[in-house]
Formats: C-alpha cells, sequence, structure tokens
C-alpha cells in the first residue's frame, strides 16, 4: 500500500506542480503569465497577472507538496481546488477532453480527493515525521471541504457574471 500511495501521490504532485509551471513560465511549451492571463480572461476571469500567479503558484505548491508527502491534507485540498475551477470551467465544452472538457480536470480533482481520504501513506515527509498515522476522517473530510470551498469561492469571487460578445455587454 505505501508504494501505491507513493505512485498516486508523486504522479498526481508532478502533473499539477508541471502544469503550473508551465503557467508560470515558458518551459515546456507554456506561455508564462502573459499566457495564462489571457487564457484566465477569455475564460472569464479577471485580475490578470496576479489570477494566473495564484493558479499557477498554488498548482506547484501542492503538486511538490504532494510529491514529498509534507503537509498532505493542505497539498490535496490544493490541488482540488485548483482542479475543481478547471472543471468547472470546462463544464460547457462537455465531458471529453479533446473537445475541451472537463473530462481531465474532473480527474485530477478526484485523484486529489483520493489521496486526501488516504493519507500521504509511510514513505512520505509526513510519514517520516510520523505525521502519516494522524490520518483521521475528520482530516479528509476538512481537506475536501477546504478544496471545494476554496474552488466554488475563487470561481465566485473572480469569475464574472457577463460576457462580452462582438463588443457588447450582456
Amino acid at each position: 500500500m505505501a508504494i501505491g500511495l507513493l505512485i498516486l501521490r508523486v504522479v498526481l504532485g508532478a502533473f499539477v506542480a508541471t502544469h503550473g509551471i508551465q503557467k508560470a513560465t515558458h518551459l515546456w511549451g507554456g506561455g508564462g503569465l502573459e499566457a495564462s492571463s489571457a487564457e484566465f480572461r477569455a475564460d472569464g476571469f479577471v485580475g490578470g497577472k496576479v489570477t494566473a500567479f495564484i493558479a499557477s503558484s498554488t498548482q506547484i505548491t501542492a503538486g511538490v507538496a504532494l510529491v514529498a508527502g509534507l503537509l498532505t491534507p493542505l497539498a490535496s485540498a490544493g490541488v482540488i481546488a485548483v482542479m475543481g475551477i478547471a472543471t468547472i470551467v470546462k463544464l460547457g465544452h462537455g465531458f471529453w477532453s479533446q473537445n475541451g472538457g472537463y473530462e481531465y480536470p474532473l480527474f485530477l480533482t478526484a485523484l486529489g480527493v483520493a489521496v486526501a481520504w488516504t493519507g500521504p501513506g509511510l514513505l512520505s515527509l509526513d510519514g517520516a515525521f510520523g505525521l502519516s498515522g494522524f490520518w483521521v476522517t475528520g482530516v479528509s473530510i476538512a481537506a475536501t471541504l477546504a478544496g471545494i470551498v476554496g474552488a466554488a469561492g475563487t470561481y465566485l469571487v473572480l469569475h464574472r457574471r457577463t460576457r462580452i460578445t462582438e463588443g457588447t455587454a450582456r
């Protein structure tokens, strides 16, 4: 079980962290904060570079923490929040990713929830510090709810209610 949890944490954390690095920089085909700001504006978000920086830094921090298995409940909440927002944004495009849908971000969100409920495992920094045995239902619920509330709150605060179409506000 420890090896399985290690693989789950490392793969999820690496995917999320590198996606955040792409948002913040030009590494691995990333467009940097300018392109991320434009993408967020196109998706209906306000805040420009600040929003892009918050999203990318949350992904990088949560991803690296998951890889290390450090403060895993907080890392899980970060993944749930960031990927939950991506899921919400893509709902209007249908399910499948090849059509711009929510398939992939929903999958990563679900993996974040899975880690929130399984814990980091013994092969983690949390395990080395004796925190992996501290996993109780309350911690899992708190991490999951923090991620959901973080996603919903961020969406409600930063997403525009109006769409600009052909120069006219609706």
